[in-house]
Parts: structure tokens; sequence; C-alpha cells
């Protein structure tokens, strides 16, 4: 083993820093406690079951699409209550000690999980009656159906915190009493029997569409990518990033954004992204010369970024699906050159503020060897690939693709162990107990990662239940009157309201609660003044910053995860990290304007290219002048050119009619041109200064 080598499997991960971070990770995503005796094995043995009951409805077991949501969300309340206490500080009053209690499960928390349950499979357990019954509740159905609500808001306050509960309790407040408000805001407003019917005892609530997203798709993705990380893919893939690009100039950075890319392909959490790579990317960019917060920035925008790759996308790309009803490959089609093209804009930025600090990349001979890296490694593809190829050639549904894709990685995992054993001549047996025990550990994993998704995507459901009695032309009237009728103003206030929600939400809930309030907004508003935005593109813009929101300060987790580990103030490596990626916002207004990008209508190969890379030329010359670099160090004027340069990308329709051309893809040349020559000119006065300035 070489000393890069080393450097990677030993130094980070023996700092306090990183040790730090992944206990953000561990009580963000596994909960507070660490009980003890019989009661260690209650939450991962629920947890197992869950897994399994899951993999059994992708492969044997067909139950009605209620059931099926009820059963999720009571697991998903069970692993709450007995993972979260009431209270993360101690409590040191006598007699309520158990609020906070962290070394064991108290036996109030029990109760709640049982009448959780109950609550949650109170759906299930008498649906034909509630359907016979639907619009006049009984008594009973009242009590549940409060209760429900209650216990739901609590976990939600205790996995994720208070934002989505308060915010759902605004959205009730309103239904009851939206009557006593201004004319402009007024309701008409809801008995308890119509909102519970509603929001309890109805599939357009809290058992809505996100929530049977996450129970039929989410999960068995989350799985996917938990159980590849236990099986060793994420320090793979970080060996093979610094093997292709640590020599080169900031090359620890620009491995970090390729790692974090490959990681985000099977991650939904950039938190969990932050762990995996920062620990061994963010030493080493420190080594070759990136300040502190400038080092642990880079990790917290490109591992934020890592919720845009598909397939997964923070488990709201199969959400945009079924709100917009279209296969779920025509949303990673659409998201595809965003995505790709801000992770371009990351690497480049990477790549301008090495050259602004004069660095250097890492020795070869310090660094992994690409071709072994790889050879080590290449059974980690397997899955992938069987994924990828399940979901574009068969086109088989996203679950059961999923399921095909876990069903080879248990294989996987199994024979990494048992190979080397059978080559090494080692005893076969205990190689065959480890691989099944580390199959079972991730499944664990994979059932404790879907909690806070299944909370959020059950607690935003009260929200959009509201909305969907009769809320929805109210928000687009206030909307219109906000903006003035102005899009860009429409436009501006939706990406403001989705950073300042996502301060306080994680990125599924976030995204859900702005598409249903903003999202038909913005096409009809936009038709109103007559300009076409499909609805496809509104629902990408509230995703997007809706996942920009989670290195927001002073809330981001990823920003405080990053700076523990580089050793650097959080509020200065999450505004640093902010400012990375805001300059890859300039996408969501590019795709809004220029649906080219989406590569909506487009279906050949070598245009769907074309449009990718004149994407990625715009997207670098608004990274290039607000970072005041390309070639050399901007001039005024530079900045300008290059911000122009943005605007033929951003709009080559509108300079296509300009400068009288016919077919709008000719414009883009035009950037490309324009771009060129500011590199030229720059170039040519940088040779031309003094040594010393030069």
């Amino acid at each position: 083993m070489n000393k890069a080598e080393n450097e990677l499997d030993q130094s980070p991960l023996q700092d306090e820093g990183a040790t730090a971070a992944k206990r953000m990770q561990e009580e963000e995503e596994l909960g507070l406690r660490c009980p003890q005796g019989w009661q260690k094995m209650v939450v991962p043995t629920i947890a197992l079951v869950w897994s399994l009951f899951q993999l059994s409805l992708s492969s044997w077991l067909l139950l009605d699409s209620t059931y099926i949501r009820a059963i999720h969300l009571t697991f998903a309340l069970l692993i709450v209550f007995l993972s979260y206490p009431m209270f993360k500080r101690d409590i040191d009053i006598p007699g309520l000690r158990w609020l906070g209690e962290k070394h064991g499960i108290p036996w109030a928390d029990f109760v709640f999980a049982a009448i959780a349950a109950l609550a949650a499979l109170y759906l299930a357990l008498d649906y034909e009656g509630i359907a016979n019954r639907i619009g006049s509740a009984n008594t009973l159905d009242v009590v549940v159906g409060v209760t429900l609500v209650i216990i739901l808001l609590e976990a939600a306050r205790r996995v994720i915190g208070p934002a989505l509960p308060v915010i759902a309790l605004i959205f009730t407040a309103y239904a009851f009493f939206g009557r006593y408000m201004p004319d402009f805001l007024a309701f008409k407003g809801v008995s308890l029997p119509r909102y519970l019917s509603q929001i309890t005892l109805s599939t357009e609530g809290i058992y809505g569409i996100p929530l049977d997203v996450s129970a039929r798709i989410v999960f068995l993705f989350v799985l996917f990518g938990a159980m590849l990380d236990r099986a060793g893919a994420g320090k793979f893939f970080i060996d093979l990033a610094m093997s292709l690009l640590g020599r080169y100039k900031g090359g620890p950075a620009k491995a970090a954004v390729l790692s974090s890319g490959l990681t985000g392909l099977v991650s939904g959490s950039s938190i969990a992204n932050v762990v995996t790579t920062g620990t061994f990317t963010i030493p080493l960019m420190k080594k070759v010369g990136y300040p502190p917060h400038k080092a642990a920035a880079i990790e917290v925008a490109v591992s934020t970024n890592g919720q845009l790759m598909p397939p997964i996308m923070g488990a709201a790309a199969f959400i945009i699906a079924e709100y917009v009803n279209v296969p779920y490959l025509e949303v990673v089609k659409a998201a595809a050159v965003p995505a790709f093209a801000s992770y371009a804009a990351l690497f480049y930025l990477t790549h301008l503020e090495a050259c602004k600090l004069g660095m250097k990349g890492l020795p070869k001979a310090d660094l992994p060897r690409f071709v072994a890296t790889l050879v080590a490694g290449l059974h980690y593809l397997i899955p992938i690939l069987v994924l990828l190829y399940e979901l574009i050639v068969p086109r088989h549904s996203p679950d059961l693709a999923a399921y095909h894709a876990i069903s080879v990685l248990v294989v996987v995992m199994v024979l990494q162990h048992l190979i080397p054993a059978r080559l090494q001549g080692r005893p076969l047996l205990p190689a065959l107990k480890f691989g099944c025990k580390e199959v079972i550990v991730g499944m664990i994993a994979g059932g404790r990662n879907m909690v806070s998704v299944a909370i959020a995507t059950a607690a935003a459901g009260i929200i959009v239940g509201v909305v969907t009695m009769g809320l929805g032309g109210l928000v687009t009237d206030i909307i219109d009157l906000l903006s003035g009728g102005s899009l860009i103003m429409m436009l501006g206030i939706t990406a403001v309201a989705s950073l300042i929600l996502g301060m306080g939400l994680p990125t599924t809930a976030n995204y859900i609660v702005m598409a249903s309030l903003t999202a038909p907004a913005l096409v009809t508003i936009a038709e109103w003044q007559g300009f076409a935005v499909p609805l496809i593109a509104a629902h990408l813009f509230v995703f997007y910053f809706g996942i920009l929101a989670d290195d927001t300060p002073p809330v981001g987790l990823a920003a405080y995860a990053a700076a523990a580990i580089a050793r650097a103030d959080p509020i200065k490596t999450g505004l640093q990290g902010f400012m990375y990626d805001i300059r890859t916002a300039i996408l969501p207004f590019m795709f809004i304007f220029n649906t080219d990008i989406l590569l909506l209508g487009v279906d050949s190969p070598m245009l769907a290219v074309y449009i990718f890379v004149m994407t990625c030329v715009g997207a670098f010359a608004f990274a290039a002048a607000t970072q005041g670099w390309f070639a050399t160090k901007n001039r005024w004027y530079d900045a300008l050119l290059l911000l122009t340069v943005s605007a033929v990308m951003f709009r080559p329709d509108y300079f296509s009619r300009l400068a009288g051309i016919d077919n709008h893809y000719y414009t883009y040349l035009i950037g490309v041109v324009l771009w060129a020559a500011i590199y030229m000119l720059q170039k040519m006065r940088g040779s031309s200064a003094p040594p010393a300035m030069a």
C-alpha cells in the first residue's frame, strides 16, 4: 500500500472532525438513542422487517396501494418513537428524565409507538367501512384522525425538526379560520370532519401521492444505496476519482466533484455524501493549498448537488413523475443535462479556484493506481449497470429495476468475501457468514435511512391536502399579485421561498410543499403572459432551489459536517458553499426560458450532446464572470462579456430573432465564438504583462 492509500485509509478516519461529522450523520439518519441489552435489537429488527416487506412487494406480495401506504407509514413511526427521544437535551427533572433518555427506550415511547402504529393502520384496518361513509366521519374516525395528525407532527418534529410541523399547523389553522382573513386571502373554511376526511381518511392527504411513491419506489432505491455503501462502493468511488484527477491542478477538489457525483447516483442525502467522500477529500484539498473553509465548501457544494443526479435525485424524481404524470424515464431525461452541466460547472469552479490560488496537484506516486483501483472495485459497478439496463433497455418499472439490482448486489456482497477466501485457502463458512451479516446490516441501514423520507412525505401530505381543498386558485392569485404579473419576479419569489423553506425542511418535503403551491401557479401565470412553461420545467425549477437550500446558512447540516472535518467555521463554510452553489443556480432559469436544456422534443443523441455542451459553455461563462477569473483575472468589461455569453446561451431564441437567424441552434455558436475571443484576449493580456504581474 502506497503513501496516499495510507493517508486515505488512516489519517482522516482518526481525525476528531471526521468523527464529529459521522456523529452528525448518525444523529440525522439513525436517531439519538443507543439502547443496551434486549432493547438494542428492537429498532434494527423493525428496520430489517421493513426492508424485507418492501422487497416482498416488488417480488411476490400483492397488496392494495392504500394498505401499502398505511403499513409503510407504520414502520416509519415505530422507528421514530423508538429511536428519537422527545428532546435532544437531557432532562434533569425527576419523573421526566425519560423525555431526553438516550441510553434506553422508555416505556412511554413504547406506548407512543403502539398508538402511532394503530392510528397509521386504521385506514387499512377499516378500509371498507371508511370507504362506505366517506364524507361523513363517525366519532371513532375523528378521534383516530386527530390522534394521527398529532402523532405524525410530533414524529416529524423529532426526526426533521420543527419547521415542517409548524408549516403544517399554519395551513391547518388557515383551513379552519380562512373565512376571517382579509378579502384577498379569504377562504371559505372547513369543518373538522371535512378536514379529517381529506387529510387522514383518504388518499388526498397524509396517504397521498408522495407517501405512495415513498412506499413503492423510493424505499428500494434508498435501500440499494445503503447496501452499496455498506459493500464498500463509496471508498471505491473516491479512490477511482483520486487516481484519475489527483495529479492535476487542484486535483483533490476535482476528485471530490467526481466522487460525490458517483456517490450521488445512489445516495439521496447530502450529509451522507459529505461524510462518505469528505473525510477523504477535504484533508487532501487542504494539503494542496485550499483554505479550510473553501475545502469544506467545495465538498458541501458537490455533495448537495449529488441530489440532482439521476436516478434517485433525493427521491424527488419519482414524485415528479407522479405529479407531472409522465414516465419516470422522461423525468430522468429532462434532468440529465442540467444535472451533468451543474457538476461540470462545479468542476470548472474548482479549476478556477486552483488557478487563482496558484495550486498544483498531488504527486502521481502518492496516488492510487487507476488500473489496479478499477479492477479491485469493478464488481461494485455490476449492480449499478444492472439498474441502468433494467430502466433503459427492457424499461421495467423503477421498483422492479431496483429489486433486480438489489438481488444482484446481495450476490456481489457475499461473493466479494467468498472468492478471496477461496483463493487464499481460508475456510468458506466464516466468509459466507460475514457476507450475509453485511447484507443484513445494509438492509437495516436502508430501513433506518428511509425514516426521514417517509415521515417527510407523510407530513407534507397534510399541506398538500389542505391546498387541494380549494386553495390552488387562491395561491395562484396571491403569487400573481406579489409578482405584479412579471414572470421574472414570480420566478425570483419562488426561488427565494424555496431557499427559505429549505433552511428548515429536508429536500423532499421542501419540493412537495413548493411544488403543490407554486409549480401549477408558475405554469398558469406564464400562460396568462403568453409564455409557455412546461409543467416539468416548473417542477424541476422548484426542486433545484430546494436543493440549493441544503447549504443555506445558518441551518445547512451539510455545511456543519464538512466544517467539522475541515476544522473550519461552519457559518463561513456555509456561506462559501452557498456562493459556489448559487453560481449553478443560473441553470434553473436557463431551462425555464430555454426548454431545449430539458431535451423536451429532442430525440437525436447528437443534438442532445450539442445542447449539453452549449449549456456547459453558458454555465462556465457565468461561473468565470462571478468568480472574477477566466484565463487570468477579469477586468470589468471581461465580466460583462462573459455575462453576455451566458445570456446568449440563456435565450438563444431571443438572440436568433435579433440576429435574423432562422434556426436558434446556430445562435449558440455566437456565444461560443465570443467565449473563445474573451479567452484569447485574456491570454494575450497575460503574456504581454511584466513577468511579476503575469
